[in-house]
């Protein structure tokens, strides 16, 4: 279910400097569901629990637009106010619509990121599951602000604001003006740049001390580069206040920087996550795939697969960079099966990735697609991806059958089957295999305690001889020994282990046990 933000969480998030309650006829707890722009040029199209930014009408000239916006079920509208307008609060008090007073400096388009970014950011958090460990972007900042005793702001990598905390505390002018969406004091940026700060948080994780300006009204400040791997996304500013910054405050904004950066890395366009969801929602049996043919226009009579991705080799970095690589396989996963099929729905889920393709036709070349897309993540992005394709099912509704045919493909894969693409079919026996033995590995009761008497080189020997049925010369040669070698190791064995090879059943089993070694 998607998490809305009532209008008092988001006035709390967005604070000052930029707006104000003026009146709320029905208090500040109805849930904000979007943000909408408002111009006297167009139409109005205001739907129940929008926010509604009035553009092009300052105060009580915005009165019509105030009326149109109740009208349509706007939980709050906001309009620049040069100073008070008892009419136009008036006019919003008889609608019975909260009215928000924007500072005449703020700018429209700056106001409505953040604001959007607000409502939607609680959205996708809560579909990705990202729960209380991340957050949204403000509440991080406020986090982060009572960590290191500062002011803070996050920034994208064009330095536009994503978030900041809420202060009571003098702020000076560079945060004032970054918050209201104008760009700082030049002089000060110049220093900046000619002091090498911004190279420096965009080449790692120094946290980098910048001195007070008085002559300029800026405070000392601390900031660090937020990073996934190599690659910068923003950077995290904290102003000093009234009292100097917390003892610890590099060390937590180091780490504040680590999480920001897992934040960044798994937020998603409101679109992408809402799709994404959907076919999560399926494969957790929350939706009926009836219902997720009908959101995504497919027919659920026609045939569906599921293909499922993992990628390989990343086991030892750090996660962030594990996060954005998962996250950069899954856009081009969709960016594949979306100009394959126009439905197709991508999910990451339980560390793999998994695609929906439906209204198949005969044959479909789902083989040669996977294949595309290991290749594409090989050669633009230097990943190592394993693809496992699930049988093709008559209807939507089978698709699970698919899944957990794709899963069991490439569990095998990740135990002991190197392959970069396959499907059952292919590999059914090396499958079947690979999770009986994943099945005596996990209950050792099961297994003969005579075959575990025998050490590496006489348990290699006797598995290469059964495995070639007895064919001493051809086990010789695979083991690169001469055939007498053999046919001692294998009596050997037998000697070690107290059986007989005339047994067809212990032949049987040890071919499988042997295997776990």
């Amino acid at each position: 279910m998607d998490k809305e933000l009532s209008l008092r969480q988001v006035l709390i998030a967005l604070g000052d400097p930029l707006v104000e309650v003026q009146v709320a006829p029905h208090g500040l707890e109805a849930d904000v569901l979007d943000v909408v722009i408002l111009d006297p040029d167009d139409t109005p199209d205001v739907r129940p629990g929008d926010l509604a930014l009035i553009i092009g009408a300052r105060g009580r000239a915005a009165s019509p637009l105030v009326r149109a916006a109740a009208a349509g079920g706007a939980v709050a509208v906001a309009v620049k106010l040069d100073a008070p307008s008892p009419v136009l609060r008036q006019a919003a008090a008889d609608a019975g619509v909260a009215l928000l007073a924007v500072r005449p400096e703020v700018r429209w388009e700056h106001l409505e990121a953040l604001a959007r970014g607000v409502v939607q950011n609680a959205r996708v958090t809560a579909d990705a599951g990202a729960g209380e460990v991340l957050g949204d972007l403000f509440g991080l900042a406020q986090t982060i602000a009572s960590l290191t005793g500062g002011i803070v702001s996050i920034e994208d990598t064009a330095s536009r604001v994503l978030a900041y905390s809420r202060s009571t505390d003098e702020v000076d002018e560079l945060r004032r003006l970054s918050i209201l969406g104008r760009q700082g004091p030049e002089p000060y940026l110049k220093m900046l740049r000619e002091w090498g700060v911004y190279q420096r948080l965009r080449s790692g994780e120094e946290v980098v001390r910048i001195d007070e300006r008085p002559e300029l009204g800026i405070r000392r400040r601390i900031a660090v580069g937020i990073h996934a791997g190599t690659q910068p996304l923003g950077t995290i500013w904290v102003q000093e206040g009234a009292t100097p910054l917390a003892e610890q405050a590099e060390r937590a904004l180091l780490g504040a920087a680590r999480v920001t950066a897992l934040h960044l890395v798994q937020q998603r366009e409101p679109a992408a996550a809402f799709r994404e969801n959907l076919l999560a929602s399926l494969l957790d049996g929350r939706m009926d795939a009836e219902a997720i043919a009908e959101q995504i226009g497919a027919d659920p009579e026609k045939p569906a697969a599921v293909v499922v991705f993992a990628l390989r080799g990343q086991e030892h970095s750090d996660r962030t960079q594990h996060e954005l690589r998962r996250a950069e396989m899954t856009s081009l996963i969709s960016v594949h099966a979306a100009a394959y099929r126009r439905s197709a729905l991508v999910s990451q889920q339980s560390g793999r990735t998994y695609a929906l393709l439906t209204d198949l036709p005969p044959k479909a070349p789902l083989l040669t697609l996977t294949r595309e897309i290991v290749a594409a993540a090989r050669k633009h992005m230097g990943l190592r991806v394993q693809g496992a394709i699930g049988s093709t099912v008559p209807t939507v509704d089978e698709v699970m059958i698919s899944r957990d045919e794709a899963d069991r493909v490439l569990d095998a894969m990740s135990r002991d089957l190197d392959a970069d693409v396959a499907t059952l079919a292919d590999v059914r026996s090396r499958v079947l295999i690979s999770e009986t033995l994943a099945l005596l590995a996990e209950h050792p009761e099961i297994r003969d305690p005579r075959l575990a008497l025998l050490d590496v080189e006489l348990a290699r020997s006797l598995l290469t001889y059964l495995d070639e049925f007895g064919d001493v010369r051809r086990a010789a040669e695979k083991l690169h020994v001469h055939p007498n070698t053999l046919r001692y190791r294998v009596r050997r064995a037998a000697e070690v282990g107290g059986f007989t090879l005339d047994d067809p059943l212990l032949r049987l089993f040890a071919q499988l046990q042997l295997r776990l070694a």
